[in-house]
C-alpha cells in the first residue's frame, strides 16, 4: 500500500508493519494484515519455532482449559480436534498449520530478539532494536509477544542454593527421569493441577506445597468421534454452530463468575459437590476449600488432581514456606521436606506495571514508566503518545469466563483495520487522543470496582496496591461489540509531510 519496492525492511526501505511474536497473537496478526491487502510485513521471533506458550509449554498433562472448538480462530475453523480440551502438542500443530495455511510462515523472521523499540518523530517510523542483527524501521509495530512468555519463579529464601534439580513448569526438562525421586511441587494453580496427577504417576514421592486453595471444576474431556470429526469437515456449518454453543454457555459463566451474584453461589455449590464427590477425608477437604468467592482467582478445571492428592505417595502441604535449602523445603513449623527435585509451578511474570521490551514513544517517554502505577490502553490496543503502535492482549482484555482468542480476535480485526487506515490515507501518524483514553479506563475502573476480581483476594490480576490492570469488567460480547469499529474521531490523524529520513533510511513517501 505504500509504494515500498525493496526487500522489505532491508536495503533501506522501511516495513509497513513489525509484528513482535510469532505465538497465537504473532501468526493472527499476520493473517489478519495479509488479508486486507498488507504484505510488506515481518514478524519477530526470537526462537527457531513459532508457538508461544504452547511451544514453551510442554509439561506432562499440558492442556488448555478452555475447549478447543472456541480456543481457535472463528477464520481459522479445526474440525480435527481429538478431545474436548485439547493437549499443548495438539493446540501446537494448529498453529503451524495456520501459519502454512494462510502463508504467512514466509513473513516470519527466526532468531529475532527485539531489545527495544523507539518512535523516530523527524521519519515518523518505530525504530525496532534487535540483539545481534541490523535495526529495522517500521511504519507500524504490532506487539504480540502476549503476557505468558517469561516464567516467573516464587521469591523464596534459598531458592538458589538448592542443590538438586529445579523445573519450571514453562521450561520443562524433558530428559529428566522422575522415576524414584522425591519432588516438591511449589505452587496449586492452572498448570499444578495438569502437573500434578502426572508426576504421581511417575515420581517415587510428591509433596504440593500450596498456598491458597482454588476452586476446582470437574473438566469432561471426551474424545471427539472420527464420525463426528468427519461430519464437521463435510458441513462447516456444524462446526460453526458447535462453537457458537460453546461460546454462550461459556458467556453466560461471566453471571456467576465476573460479579458476585446468585449464580456465583450456583458455581460455588458445583465446585463445593466436586470436592466432596472426589475428596473423603473431611480434614483434606477443608483444606481445599478457598476462602474467596468464586472468580476472585482463576477457576481450576480438573477431574484428576483431587484423587491425585490422595495417592499414598502425594502429600498435600499447607503451612507456609520459610526457605529452601540444600535438600529441600522447610515450612514455617520448623519442618524440612526433603527432594531431588522442585517442580515450579509458579505461571508467568505477567506485565501489569512494565512492558515486555522497553518501548519509547513520542518525545522521549517510556511506556514502563508510565506504566509503573498499573498498565492501560485505549481498548487494549493503543496509548496516547505511541503513534502506530497497537497492542494484542494488552490492559484489560483478560475473560474470566470465555476464550481468549474471542477477544483477541477482536483486537486483531481492529488493528489490521487501523494499519489499513495508516496507510491507505498515508499518514504519518495515527494516535489515540489523551483524553478519550483517560475517559475510557476512568470508566472501566468504575466497573472493575463492582467485579469478584477487585473483592479482596490476592492474585494475578492485581498490581501489589491493588490496581487491576489485566480483567475486562464485562461480557465477550461486549468487549468484541467494542472493538467493531475503528472510530477516527477517538485518534489524532497526523499526515506525512516531506521529512527528513531517519539515518540511513530512504522513505519513499513525502
Amino acid at each position: 500500500m505504500s509504494g515500498v519496492t525493496a526487500l522489505p525492511g532491508r536495503g533501506g526501505s522501511p516495513l509497513d508493519a513489525v509484528v513482535i511474536g510469532a505465538g497465537f497473537a504473532g501468526i493472527g496478526a499476520a493473517i489478519r494484515l495479509r488479508q486486507k491487502g498488507i504484505r510488506n510485513v515481518a514478524v519477530l521471533e526470537r526462537d527457531s519455532r513459532i508457538g508461544g506458550t504452547w511451544r514453551d509449554n510442554t509439561y506432562p498433562g499440558a492442556a488448555c482449559d478452555i475447549p478447543s472448538r472456541l480456543y481457535s480462530y472463528s477464520f481459522a475453523p479445526n474440525p480435527d480436534w481429538s478431545r474436548t480440551y485439547s493437549g499443548s502438542a495438539e493446540i501446537l500443530r494448529y498453529i503451524e498449520h495456520m501459519a502454512d495455511e494462510f502463508g504467512v510462515r514466509q513473513l516470519i523472521r527466526f532468531g529475532h530478539t527485539v531489545t527495544g523499540i523507539a518512535w523516530d518523530e523527524p521519519s515518523g517510523l518505530w525504530e525496532v532494536s534487535l540483539a545481534d542483527q541490523p535495526t529495522l524501521w517500521a511504519r507500524s509495530v504490532v506487539l504480540a509477544s502476549g503476557p505468558l512468555a517469561e516464567p516467573g519463579y516464587p521469591d523464596i529464601p534459598g531458592l538458589d542454593r538448592f542443590e538438586g534439580k529445579v523445573v519450571h513448569s514453562a521450561r520443562w526438562d524433558h530428559e529428566y527421569d522422575f522415576a524414584g525421586k522425591r519432588v516438591a511441587v511449589v505452587g496449586t494453580g492452572a498448570s499444578a493441577v495438569q502437573i500434578v496427577p502426572e508426576l504421581v504417576r511417575r515420581a517415587e514421592s510428591v509433596r504440593v506445597f500450596q498456598r491458597t486453595a482454588g476452586w476446582v471444576l470437574p473438566r469432561l474431556n471426551h474424545r471427539t468421534s472420527p464420525l463426528l470429526r468427519e461430519l464437521y469437515r463435510q458441513v462447516p456449518a456444524g462446526e460453526k454452530l458447535a462453537r457458537e454453543a460453546w461460546f454462550w454457555g461459556h458467556e453466560s459463566v461471566a453471571l456467576g463468575v465476573v460479579w458476585n451474584s446468585p449464580l456465583t453461589r450456583v458455581v460455588e455449590s458445583v465446585a463445593r459437590a466436586h470436592l466432596r464427590a472426589q475428596v473423603r477425608d473431611p480434614w483434606l477437604r477443608r483444606q481445599l476449600t478457598p476462602d474467596f468467592r468464586a472468580g476472585c482467582k482463576r477457576l481450576l478445571m480438573s477431574s484428576e488432581y483431587y484423587p491425585a492428592l490422595q495417592q499414598p505417595n502425594c502429600k498435600l502441604v499447607t503451612w507456609p514456606i520459610a526457605g529452601i535449602h540444600a535438600n529441600g523445603i522447610r515450612t514455617a513449623e520448623g519442618i524440612e521436606h526433603r527432594a531431588d527435585c522442585l517442580v515450579l509451578a509458579t505461571g508467568f511474570e505477567v506485565s501489569k506495571q512494565g512492558t515486555p521490551i522497553p518501548v519509547r514513544g513520542r518525545g522521549g517517554r517510556e511506556l514502563a514508566a508510565e506504566w509503573s502505577g498499573g498498565a492501560y490502553a485505549y481498548k487494549s490496543i493503543t496509548v496516547a503518545g505511541y503513534p502506530n503502535l497497537f497492542l494484542t492482549f494488552g490492559p484489560n482484555s483478560g475473560p474470566g469466563h470465555n476464550s481468549a482468542l474471542v477477544y483477541m480476535e477482536a483486537q486483531l480485526e481492529y488493528l489490521s483495520e487501523a494499519i489499513g487506515v495508516l496507510l491507505s490515507r498515508d499518514l504519518r501518524g495515527l494516535e489515540v487522543r489523551r483524553e478519550v483514553q483517560d475517559r475510557y479506563n476512568a470508566r472501566l475502573q468504575r466497573r472493575l470496582a463492582s467485579t469478584t476480581w477487585n473483592s479482596g483476594c490476592r492474585s494475578w490480576y492485581l498490581t501489589e496496591d491493588g490496581f487491576n490492570a489485566t480483567m475486562y469488567p464485562g461480557f465477550g460480547t461486549q468487549y468484541v461489540r467494542e472493538l467493531a469499529t475503528v472510530d477516527l474521531d477517538d485518534y489524532v490523524l497526523t499526515p506525512r509531510q516531506p521529512v527528513r529520513a531517519a539515518p540511513g533510511i530512504a522513505v519513499p513517501f513525502g
